[in-house]
Order: structure tokens, then C-alpha cells, then sequence
């Protein structure tokens, strides 16, 4: 039985060396290639060792396996990888976090298989599988503090402005799972800041956690300026059935000039006549004719020390020149009053595909303003102010220009002293509206604008006083990272931790130059702001994008919070979309995910906590885990037809 099996086992040896035969001259020209990148690694490093210098000592094995996997990432490597997985290596796919190690160990494989000698070379490298996750973890823990038990992700939420005022606000959140609460300095005011900020450490002691805060800087955001307010009008309006039959009222609250506006269990609002609303009782009528001409009526349902309530089942418009009356006994009409204290309606502007429209200096935005004679004759195109005004300086005919998070597309048309000529390219069929405060982005257009603004230097003083780390918008080029950093150390807070927030093409692009200024300090992470960035890049590169960002971050072993529209709809209406869970529970490759305020951002919160989990035993970063699958595990898999679908399919 030997005998007979011998020759078998001898062909099988024979084969094997013919097999590795044929493999040698690739081994051997993969070796020379991966040594000329090997070499490249290094030169690239000794070309950097001025920006090396400036260094934290803490993230200088970092920075150097930064620059190494730059090195690597300048050369086309798929048919390297083609060839390296062919000999069953490992095809450098997912070296991020220890280029150099990762390189040399194939390197010493490819020697043994040719048979040559290799020596260890593991002091040359800065970081290996094991070390560079404990650098990531050391780091990430230093920014955005110490991750819940198990979930391997920590969750920021913007806290809303009346978290200043409510201390409850803040306590739910926290209790929902928040790790870290973000501050938005582009709104409210320092003392608003500061009782926030208050909030979040008496919530985080009461439930026995820490729970850092992130306070953002406003940054060099050009937005548009103030619209012109429209006319006062109130519409009321009650509502209808499919058939259009009015099955639930308008109801208007009436109160005394004098009174501070506001009822309970009113649509709206308006104030009359002190004496006239001493008239009032339940079961009057008011008579009116509305801004239309249509005559309308009220009937009053309630009175008390507050005003009156008064319902409607019709449509009407009311304006201060609307004039109620009440009818009276007999059907006689007696005493009358001007409704009064109707709030005029926010400025919008109305924009459609193929309209142009100014971005001036400064000044009140308004609509165009169109001939009486015909409608299509325009005597004035709209216009609209941009708060920083500098931009028109710096801005050419041909550019494109963006408005509210890219809802409006343009191209400018024109160029003058005073202001842009904007055609609009790009909006939905019926127009969009454009108001006051909104974005504007300049992807094509090389601005040079701040990095701090004077109201950043003013809200850097609030900062030093509240803040665990500062969120640095806009940021473009290593020298932003430099000079805030002095105005830190300035305020005596060298310690506090720098949030590098990639808003812009030029930051993006600049991203390896802004990590290595972060790493002159004691602790920095990455924002992948993919509100802004998105307009900046084009949807369509987006993912592209912010992979690109998550592998530089991870060979810097540098924190990522993965930020923007995360479970919004959810956030929002309490119903998430699909699209939107998918996507949350990619958030799983950074450090930290950031949810935006929203009237059920509790349950998002604990949406986001569940998703975390799960995805939490499934990736690391790149790498998939081959986490045990209670689904069918180590049986034979049932017939489709009598499959039941499992749970979850988790151990």
C-alpha cells in the first residue's frame, strides 16, 4: 500500500517544483519593484524632514508612516497587486496604518520563495499591524475620549439652541447615548455657549460618564445676505378633505395690542383694538373683506382674560389694512378695528433655470423687477448680497457658483466692481426659493479669504473657557492649522484638541500638508464635512472622496468623525429612509459619527447606538471580520423553498 502510493507523492513534489519554477522570474521582479517603492518611502521622508520637525513628539511615528504611505500611493500598484495576489500575498490593499512593515513583510516572503536571505528591518518601520492600532486607539481616545462599552464608534450630536435654556434637552441626549456634544458658534451667543456647555457636564456627572464638547468654529462661510421682507399677510387657511370640504377650522387667536403675541391652540395670530375685544363674546361674528377682496367671516368659539379664539372654514388673507367687523344684533354692524401686529413674511426669492440674478456687495436682496407692460421684460434682475465681500474680487466670468448646499447652480456671467452677473443653470422644474443665510460655494475659483475671522478670534476666547476640542471650518492650507494653534496657546490652551474640518476642494487636496500642522500639537482628528465638500467636488465624487480622506487619516492614525446628514429624515420626521441606514452604518470605519439636531434626535441616537453595535463586529476600518454567523453555522443550508429568514444572522 506504501509502495503504491510512493510514486503518487513523488510526482506531487516534482509538480511543485515546476510550479515554483514558473513563479520565480515574477517573485524576482516583483522584488526589484517593491524595493525601488521601498526606497521612494524613504527618500520622500528625508525630502520632509523640516515638516517631520515641527512634529509632536507623540505623533512622530505617525507622520512618518503618513509620508511612506504617500510615497506609496503616487505609483499605480494594480498589477503589483494582480501579480502579489496570484502568489498568494498579501497585495498591500489594506497597509494604511503600517505602510512600510506591511511592504517588508512581502518583501521577506518573496526572498524566501527565491531562496535568498532576508534580514529583519523592523527598526526602520514606523508602525506595524499591532502598534498602529494602538497609536489610532491612543489618539482617538485623547480627542474624543474613551469609546462606550461595546460600541467601537462614539457618537456627537449638534446640540439645538434651546439647550441653553433647558436642561432636560441636554439630560436626553446624553441618556440616549451622546459621547460628545457639538457647540455651532455660527449661531447663538457666548453666554448661550457657555450654560450649553454647562448642561452637558451636569448631564454627563449625573449619568456617571464623560462627555466631551466640540464647539465649532464659524469659519470663512460665505453666505448670502438679508432678503427684503414681503408684505404682512396672514393666510388662513383650514383643512380640507379630497373633496375640498373643510373638516377642521381655522383658528385665530385675537389678543389686546398690548398683550405679549402668543395663545395655545391657535394657528396664528393678530392683535386688535383694546375696546373692540372687550366686545367679543362667543358666538359673534366678524366680517371682513380679505387682501383678495373676498368676503369672509369669523366666528368667535372662545373668550378669555388672554384674547379671543375666532374659527374660519374659509380661505382669506389678512394684511394691517384688512378691517374687522363685528355684526351685531338684528344683523346691524357696529364697531370696527384694522387687524394689527400680522408679522411680515421672510424674503424669498424665486429663481428658475435660465434667470440671472446678482450677488452684490451688501445691501437687502429682492426679486427682479419685471415691466407692468410685459411680464417677460425684466427692468431689474434680482439681487442678493454675499457676507463676505472680498469674494467678489477674486471670482472670473465662467466660474460656477452654488447656493444653499447646491440646490441653486449657476455660472458667472459677468464680473464688476460692485457685483457678480449669475446665470442660473441648475435648479428644479418650477424654480427653487433662494432666502437670506444660505451657503454659497465657489468650487472652481481660487479664494483667498481668512482662516480665522474677527468673529472667530472673539468666540476663541469663549472657547479656551468650555471647549475639549475646536473645530477649525474651512480650513485650507497648513498655515490656518499653525495660527490657530498660537491664538490657543495664546489663551493659555495648548492642550485643547484641533478638529480639521474638510469643507473645500483646496482642503481636501491640502489634506496631508493640514494633518502633519495638526500633529504639532497634543491631540487633532479629521471632519469629513460632506455637506460642503459635496457641492465643492460634485455629488458624483463624493464617495470617492471621503474614502480618499478615511485612508490618509488612518495611515496618519488620526481620528475621523464622520459627519453630515447622518439619519436626518430620522432625525427630522422619526422615520429614517433606507438609504440613510445604509449609510450610517458605514460610519462604522471612523472614530466618531455626528448626528444634527432634529425634533426626534433621541431616537436617532439610539438608532445610530444599534447600528454601531452591529456593524461593529463586522468591520474594522478596511478590513472585513469574519465574525461567527448563527445563520445555517456548520450546517448544511436548508432548502430555499422551506427557509425561514433569520433575525439577524449574529452569534
Amino acid at each position: 500500500m506504501n509502495k503504491s502510493k510512493a510514486p503518487s507523492s513523488n510526482r506531487i513534489v516534482a509538480q511543485k517544483s515546476v510550479q515554483l519554477t514558473a513563479r520565480e522570474p515574477v517573485c524576482l521582479s516583483l522584488i526589484e519593484e517593491l524595493q525601488k517603492l521601498r526606497q521612494s518611502m524613504h527618500d520622500r521622508e528625508a525630502a520632509m524632514q523640516a515638516e517631520l520637525a515641527r512634529v509632536s513628539p507623540k505623533y512622530r511615528e505617525s507622520a512618518r508612516n503618513l509620508i511612506h504611505y504617500l510615497a506609496l500611493r503616487v505609483h499605480d500598484l494594480r498589477s503589483v497587486q494582480d501579480q502579489l495576489a496570484w502568489l498568494g500575498l498579501s497585495s498591500l490593499g489594506r497597509s494604511e496604518s503600517h505602510v512600510l512593515a506591511n511592504l517588508d513583510k512581502v518583501l521577506g516572503i518573496l526572498h524566501c520563495l527565491t531562496g535568498q536571505e532576508w534580514l529583519d528591518k523592523s527598526e526602520e518601520e514606523p508602525a506595524g499591524s499591532v502598534s498602529s492600532r494602538r497609536l489610532l486607539g491612543g489618539h482617538a481616545t485623547d480627542l474624543l475620549g474613551t469609546c462606550p462599552h461595546g460600541r467601537p464608534v462614539r457618537i456627537m450630536v449638534t446640540l439645538p439652541s434651546d439647550a441653553a435654556a433647558d436642561y432636560s434637552v441636554v439630560r436626553e441626549l446624553v441618556e440616549a447615548g451622546m459621547d460628545i456634544a457639538r457647540i455651532n458658534c455660527a449661531h447663538d451667543q457666548p453666554a448661550a455657549w457657555s450654560d450649553m456647555a454647562s448642561h452637558v457636564r451636569h448631564a454627563a456627572k449625573s449619568v456617571q460618564r464623560d462627555v466631551k464638547i466640540l464647539m465649532d468654529l464659524g469659519g470663512p462661510k460665505i453666505r448670502t445676505g438679508e432678503v427684503a421682507p414681503r408684505p404682512p399677510v396672514l393666510r388662513m387657511r383650514p383643512q380640507r378633505d379630497d373633496f375640498g370640504r373643510p373638516y377642521k377650522p381655522y383658528r385665530l387667536g385675537i389678543q389686546s395690542n398690548s398683550a405679549p403675541r402668543g395663545m395655545p391652540d391657535v394657528d396664528g395670530c393678530i392683535g386688535v383694538d383694546d375696546k373692540w375685544l372687550s366686545h367679543l363674546v362667543p358666538g359673534s361674528q366678524i366680517d371682513f373683506s380679505d387682501a383678495r377682496g373676498a368676503k369672509r367671516h369669523l366666528l368667535i368659539v372662545h373668550c378669555d382674560s388672554s384674547g379671543a379664539i375666532a374659527e374660519s372654514v374659509q380661505t382669506a388673507y389678512l394684511t394691517p389694512e384688512t378691517l374687522l367687523t363685528i355684526h351685531g344684533a338684528e344683523g346691524k354692524k357696529w364697531r370696527s378695528t384694522l387687524a394689527d401686529q400680522i408679522e411680515s413674511l421672510p424674503g424669498v426669492i424665486h429663481l428658475h433655470m435660465g434667470d440671472v440674478i446678482r450677488v452684490t456687495r451688501d445691501g437687502l436682496g429682492n426679486a427682479a423687477v419685471v415691466d407692468d407692460g410685459d411680464e417677460t421684460l425684466s427692468k431689474q434682475p434680482a439681487h442678493i448680497a454675499c457676507t463676505l465681500q472680498q469674494v467678489i474680487d477674486q471670482v472670473c466670468t465662467g466660474e460656477r457658483i452654488w447656493f444653499d448646499d447646491g440646490k441653486i447652480g449657476g455660472v458667472i456671467r459677468s464680473v464688476t466692481d460692485d457685483w457678480l452677473e449669475v446665470e442660473i443653470t441648475q435648479a428644479r422644474e418650477g424654480g427653487e426659493k433662494l432666502i437670506g443665510d444660505k451657503g454659497i460655494n465657489l468650487p472652481d475659483s481660487e479664494l483667498d479669504l481668512p482662516a480665522l475671522t474677527e468673529k472667530d478670534l472673539q468666540d476663541l476666547v469663549a472657547v479656551a473657557k468650555e471647549a475639549d476640542m475646536v473645530g477649525l471650518s474651512f480650513v485650507q492650507q497648513a498655515d490656518d492649522v499653525y495660527l490657530l494653534r498660537e491664538q490657543l496657546d495664546r489663551l493659555g490652551r495648548n492642550d485643547i484638541g484641533i478638529v480639521l474640518k474638510i469643507e473645500t476642494l483646496k482642503g481636501f487636496e491640502n489634506l496631508p500638508e493640514l494633518m502633519l500642522a495638526a500633529m504639532s500639537g497634543g491631540c487633532a482628528g479629521v471632519m469629513i464635512a460632506r455637506g460642503d465638500l459635496a457641492v465643492e467636488c460634485g455629488y458624483e465624487r463624493m464617495a470617492e472622496v471621503q474614502e480618499e480622506i478615511l485612508w490618509c487619516a488612518e495611515a496618519a492614525h488620526m481620528p475621523v468623525i464622520w459627519a453630515t446628514q447622518v439619519l436626518e429624515t430620522l432625525a427630522k420626521t422619526g422615520v429614517p429612509s433606507r438609504a440613510e441606514i445604509s449609510d450610517a452604518g458605514l460610519g462604522v470605519r471612523a472614530e466618531c459619527v455626528m448626528l444634527n439636531k432634529g425634533p426626534y434626535i433621541a431616537d436617532a441616537i439610539r438608532t445610530l447606538d444599534d447600528i454601531l453595535r452591529r456593524m461593529g463586529g463586522h468591520q474594522v476600518k478596511k478590513r472585513s471580520l469574519l465574525r461567527a454567523l448563527r445563520s445555517w453555522g456548520g450546517k448544511e443550508l436548508p432548502n430555499r423553498k422551506s427557509a425561514h429568514r433569520p433575525t439577524d444572522g449574529l452569534v
